[in-house]
């Protein structure tokens, strides 16, 4: 049998020194049919591991389960690993970051508020301990020392830029050993103040997160890991874009000398990010430094192998890197097949508030989105004003849009840190909530959603609110609503919003597609009901990347959630991606 382990200098695999030369792919945010051809191109570059993150809100969307099939099926994609011949490294959190809603906390951990986060809060460890049985139900026989590709796992995650909560970490290194981990078990910090230290406990290996002056960066790991192998377990190459801003991008040929640097000091990395992939549906997370910023639907990183899988300048400016260090394969990925642009119209629309979700009144103040039971995507709350005047909210979680007796009558966003809106005269109001993402770093994890109260309309209370969830899960309910447009209309007279519209279009079979959607102003796409996630005008990214896979032969359905108004009923298939200009 195999084994993995920390010597005084290296890592030795069957106890001769080997070094971990990982690329980072989350399988949620690939579709499960390419995880197989990304891990490949992992590998001609000369890679030999795969690291992956592990999203308990994702495998847990409501208390008591774990969803572990279709593109949640770690085990099948560990599987894929071994099969390749490479090795794996697992970072289950509970906490991941990684731009992803919530930072992967399930947001039902919280409905109670005496629930602790990331701490020794008794509520949260058992929370914890649950998520924890079900991974390592997956992850404990795959290890090396059983058959399988794992060769390390991850304790937290980054918990020195948190807390220093020594009793926490203690919990999860003796459940992770309880249930059967006997691989070595790592944490990783940003080399900065004390966060190594508070980061981690001494019987766990110490490791780096940085992605420039690597000499400087690994001799203050050193200093704080005095033995054993050096290693940058996130190595940043790229970086993530918010709505709003350009697509940030870095220099190929620098980051390939920051990776020259590191193998040329003797030390292991991992390659954050290997391949990117996208933030489907409503799964991106947010940052709030005093401004609330959601992350795009892409999240292409700026990534050796970019979001559709294609390997980019920076793919063989770092195999040339690997190549000086150690052997890798003659083969290279073949390039993107060319394809066709297309133009698709759609045919018919439904309002999304003809058929309101259905509503629970709430006594009292305003509530929480996550009375609902559902923790993303969209909410409708509803009350009977007997007057008008200027209703305020102590704060929106995260955009709103108010309807009058079915007339808009404005938006609340709290990017923007807007908090009161005008009501022209009584009626019944009608709001729109979206859930732009939850935080996903810092103080704000773990945060409620919604209409924040008190809602004092003219310094008055307003209570006992309807709120419901919009579900998004099916759309036959909204297709079969649809109402044709009429003959003769032309494309640009556009469509209406809040609505979803409807197209058929035909396909040979199987392969990507880039959609476009120039005229239209923010909502979400969908692919055969796949959510593709949300598109907005003001970018950066022009377009959402289709995966192959959903498309198939023959007929296909287009539906799109446009929550504004569009100038056009047109939409594009482009022959690329378009994710916005670089910062210059």
């Amino acid at each position: 049998m195999d084994t993995f382990e920390i010597g005084d200098q290296d890592f030795l695999l069957n106890d001769r020194p080997f070094r971990v030369l990982s690329g980072a792919i989350h399988y949620f945010r690939v579709h499960p049919d390419l995880w197989a051809d990304r891990i490949h191109k992992a590998r001609l570059m000369g890679l030999n591991t795969i690291e992956t993150y592990v999203p308990w809100n994702e495998h847990s969307p409501v208390p008591g389960s774990f969803v572990a099939d279709g593109g949640l099926d770690l085990g099948r994609f560990l599987d894929l690993v071994a099969d390749s011949g490479m090795h794996a490294i697992v970072r289950p959190g509970p906490y991941i970051c990684a731009e992803w809603d919530n930072g992967g906390l399930p947001a039902w951990l919280f409905s109670d508020p005496t629930v602790g986060v990331r701490s020794s809060e008794p509520a949260y460890l058992a929370a914890v301990s649950a998520y924890m049985e079900s991974v390592l139900d997956v992850v404990v026989p795959r290890q090396i020392s059983r058959g399988g590709p794992v060769i390390m796992f991850q304790i937290e995650n980054e918990y020195g830029a948190y807390g220093s909560d020594n009793a926490y970490l203690q919990h999860l290194v003796d459940l992770t050993k309880r249930l059967g981990v006997d691989v070595p078990l790592f944490t990783c910090d940003q080399p900065f103040g004390t966060m190594i230290e508070d980061g981690s406990l001494p019987e766990l290996h110490k490791t780096g997160t940085f992605g420039s002056r690597a000499d400087e960066r690994l001799a203050f790991l050193r200093e704080r890991q005095p033995t054993g192998p050096l290693m940058c377990a996130e190595f940043w190459n790229g970086w993530f874009d918010n709505w709003g801003t350009h697509h940030h991008t870095t220099d190929a040929a620098g980051s390939a000398a920051e990776l020259d640097a590191l193998l040329t000091a003797g030390a292991s990395v991992n390659i954050y990010m290997f391949h990117g992939g996208t933030n489907f549906g409503f799964s991106n997370g947010a940052n709030d430094k005093g401004i609330y910023e959601p992350t795009i639907t892409s999240y292409d990183y700026d990534a050796p192998l970019s979001e559709d899988g294609q390997p980019t300048a920076k793919y063989f400016a770092f195999r040339d890197v690997i190549a000086k260090h150690f052997p890798v394969p003659a083969e290279v990925p073949a390039a993107r097949p060319s394809l066709t642009a297309s133009v698709v119209s759609v045919s018919g629309s439904t309002p999304l508030l003809s058929a309101p979700p259905a509503t629970q009144l709430v006594p009292g103040p305003v509530p929480p989105v996550e009375i609902t039971g559902q923790y993303r995507g969209f909410y409708l709350y509803e009350v009977l004003l007997q007057g008008g005047g200027v209703l305020s909210f102590s704060e929106i979680r995260d955009r709103a849009q108010f309807f009058l007796d079915g007339v808009p009558v404005g938006v609340l966003s709290r990017e923007a840190g807007e908090r009161t809106v005008v009501i022209p005269h009584g009626g019944r109001l009608q709001v729109l909530l979206e859930d732009q993402g939850r935080v996903n770093y810092g103080q704000r994890i773990g945060e409620a959603k919604g209409l924040l109260g008190p809602a004092l309309l003219n310094g008055v209370e307003v209570v006992d609110w309807e709120i419901g969830a919009v579900d998004l899960k099916s759309l036959d309910a909204f297709h079969d609503a649809a109402l044709p447009f009429p003959d003769g209309d032309p494309a640009h007279a556009g469509v209406a919003g809040p609505s979803l519209s409807f197209a058929t279009f035909e396909a040979d079979g199987p392969g990507d597609r880039f959609l476009r959607l120039d005229g239209w102003t923010k909502g979400n796409a969908f692919i055969n009901g796949f959510n593709l996630g949300r598109y907005w005008s003001r970018g950066p990214q022009r377009t959402l990347y289709v995966p192959g896979p959903l498309i198939r032969e023959g007929a296909n359905e287009l539906a799109i959630l446009e929550l504004h108004g569009s100038a056009t009923r047109e939409v594009t298939f482009a022959v690329g991606p378009d994710l916005g200009p670089d910062e210059k």
